[in-house]
């Protein structure tokens, strides 16, 4: 038995069965390439959800990180830390609001979004007590958490775990009518992936945003962007709202946040909605703690310059030109992109996105697949032009090209 082999045996005798991941076991990582245990290296391009942004092992992040463990590592909020003002500004300012609510994980960071909507139409709105709805989208993804699944009409994520949290109501994405008709005296917020990544990148009409936009403000309703996976670069812009002109009323960020290092998510918005809480109503141990805050200033810092997000439109056009003509040759029934992240669906008799994903896993290259025939594009924002065309290369090899 190889070392491969023993370690997946070991991990499938010893861990709950939650994942299927590829039989691939990664001992070491740089930039947008990963070495197994037994010394094969693979190009990455799915880069942990997006959590990778800016590739394995940055420089800057792990020094950032590593001058922060020498320090503190953490307090809890029971205390003041010297990096949490400095955090919490740069990040309110990179958003373009005035608050920050920071958590850990992605999926911590929308729960608290939901309880943020609610608080806010009780304590502001005036919504009768137990009345607020959030209106969400069909295919969404925030999170695996009792409430989160509650509105996902995902069978695999929803079944066997009910009773279900009440207050949500789902409409289809990217139908503005439905969404408007959903809006009543009682909803608190439409919360919605600008791009919804899990479902496969799917990228909302054009104009989609903006009329959310328009439909949330006559209602006096918020507007809740979960960026975890879209934001921070991404698709070529800081926020994947940025490409319709729209700002929300609430951010959710994640992933991307922690640099690939330490687990940070945060709410964002505007003091009068995150003004809403007092002290002991909301909070968490680990939440805006030094090391986080530390590596997330350096991710902020990182964003200001630009260069992530020119860089992912720049490879983003040719990744998805390239991605593009494949849909033409019979191979490919359809590409969906923005910036570098695509989402390929196969024709159908080409084989399933996982055994796709398990073909380029030969040829040296690692994507993922999700809902049978996609698999998702997601390379690190730092790849080169080259790597990226070597990887395209592996895909044409796979389907016959």
């Amino acid at each position: 038995m190889s070392t491969t082999e023993a370690l997946i045996s070991a991990a499938d005798a010893h861990s709950a069965h939650t994942y299927h991941p590829l039989p691939v076991v990664v001992a070491t990582a740089d930039g947008a390439w990963m070495t197994d245990v037994e010394g094969r290296r693979y190009l990455d391009l799915l880069a942990g959800y997006s959590a990778l942004n800016f590739g394995h092992g940055n420089r800057r992040l792990i020094e950032a990180a590593k001058a922060q463990l020498e320090r503190v590592t953490l307090t809890s909020r029971a205390f003041h830390h010297d990096r949490f003002a400095a955090f919490c500004t740069q990040l309110a300012e990179l958003c373009g609001m005035e608050m920050v609510l920071p958590m850990n994980t992605g999926a911590e960071a929308v729960e608290t979004a939901v309880k943020t909507a609610r608080k806010w139409g009780y304590r502001v709105k005036g919504v009768p007590a137990e009345m607020a709805k959030i209106v969400v989208a069909g295919n969404n993804f925030h999170g695996r958490t009792t409430t989160l699944i509650s509105f996902s009409t995902d069978p695999e994520a929803r079944a066997d775990y009910g009773p279900y949290t009440p207050g949500f109501e789902i409409v289809p994405y990217g139908d503005v009518t439905a969404l408007r008709a959903a809006v009543s005296e009682n909803t608190v917020a439409v919360l919605l992936e600008p791009i919804q990544g899990e479902a496969g990148v799917l990228v909302p009409p054009a104009g989609y945003l903006a009329a959310v936009r328009e439909v949330t403000r006559e209602r006096n309703v918020l507007f809740v962007a979960d960026e975890v996976q879209s934001g921070l670069g991404r698709t070529g812009r800081t926020f994947a709202c940025e490409h319709e002109g729209v700002v929300p009323d609430v951010y959710v960020l994640g992933k991307a946040l922690g640099g690939g290092i330490v687990p940070v998510s945060a709410v964002v918005s505007s003091e009068a909605v995150l003004g809403v809480f007092r002290p002991g109503e909301h909070g968490s141990t680990f939440g805006g703690n030094p090391l986080a805050c530390a590596v997330a200033l350096e991710v902020i810092a990182m964003l200001r310059s630009g260069e992530f997000q020119e860089r992912a439109a720049q490879l983003g056009e040719h990744l998805l030109r390239e991605l593009g003509a494949l849909a033409g040759t019979g191979r490919v029934a359809e590409v969906r992109g923005r910036g570098l992240w695509a989402g390929v669906d196969l024709a159908r008799g080409y084989g399933t996105g996982r055994e796709i994903s398990e073909k380029l896993m030969d040829r040296g290259v690692l994507v993922k697949d999700t809902h049978g025939p996609t698999i998702r594009i997601a390379p690190p924002l730092v790849i080169s032009r080259e790597d990226l065309d070597w990887g395209l290369d592996q895909l044409r090899a796979v389907l016959g090209l």
